[in-house]
This record gives structure tokens, C-alpha cells and sequence, in this order.
């Protein structure tokens, strides 16, 4: 759980009646709530591909106080303001490094420009992370959700 802000920029390509594919790049905060969290904040960077007929495409990196990162893939069945987006985990540096798990939010759209500027926050993120190189068993004590 937690609080997920970022602004960025899309560019948008009006395909037809009711199709669209968009890249975007964005960038904000991402601060974890709960007793087991890994880190209480991060920088996130997002960068994808939405297409309203095939969903959304992305990669994440998330980069704490010390520099070390955490790497997710995100996938969206579906894309716009309000659907589902599902984050997995996969890899990381530092104490972020053979990194499991899975993440999911809303995306809630707050502004958007006839540049591309936009900007949005996360709603209902949830999920887990398990801590430790994948060919080690992880310990209870690195199992964070």
C-alpha cells in the first residue's frame, strides 16, 4: 500500500473512431505504507506503450535514498484513465537484487496539456515483495508485503 504521484509526457496518435496508441515517460514519488515495507520511498520512472485495443506496456524503475533500484514490467489488459494495471518484479540492485513480486493499481489522470504534459497519482496499490537472490531460499524476515 501506499501513495504514487508522477508527471511526464505522452504523445497521443488518433488511429480511428475510438482507437488511439500513446508512448509516455513519466517520473514522481512513490512512498510505501505498512510495517514490512522494503523502503519508505522511492523515485519512480515509467516509461511505455498504450494502445486502446491491445492494453498497456511499460517498464518501471524505482530508486530508494541510497541509489539502489528496484525493476518492474507493467501490463494493462486494458488502457485509459481507471483500468487495472499489473506490475512484476524483476530484478533490482543492491538489497533490491534476486527481487520477487508483484504490484497493482489504478491509474487516476489529473491533468493533461495539448503539449502532452500530464499527470496522475495511483489508486489502490497493493502487492508484495520478497527480497533475496533467486537461488536462495528467502528467510520469513525477507518477505515484505
Amino acid at each position: 500500500m501506499g501513495n504514487w504521484s508522477a508527471t511526464g509526457t505522452r504523445q497521443m496518435l488518433v488511429l480511428d473512431s475510438g482507437h488511439w496508441a500513446a508512448i509516455f515517460e513519466l517520473s514522481g514519488s512513490l512512498l510505501l505504507t505498512g510495517e514490512q515495507r522494503p523502503s519508505l520511498g522511492f523515485k519512480s520512472e515509467i516509461i511505455g506503450f498504450s494502445d486502446s485495443l491491445t492494453g498497456v506496456q511499460a517498464r518501471s524503475v524505482w530508486t530508494d535514498e541510497h541509489g539502489e533500484q528496484v525493476f518492474s514490467e507493467l501490463v494493462g489488459k486494458e488502457a485509459g484513465p481507471g483500468k487495472r494495471i499489473e506490475g512484476k518484479f524483476i530484478g533490482g540492485t543492491g538489497r533490491y537484487a534476486g527481487v520477487t513480486g508483484e504490484y497493482s493499481f489504478k491509474w487516476r489522470h489529473l491533468f493533461g496539456s495539448e503539449d502532452g504534459r500530464v499527470s496522475g497519482r495511483v489508486v489502490g496499490l497493493e502487492g508484495w515483495a520478497r527480497l533475496g537472490s533467486p537461488d536462495t531460499a528467502p528467510s520469513p524476515a525477507g518477505y515484505q508485503r
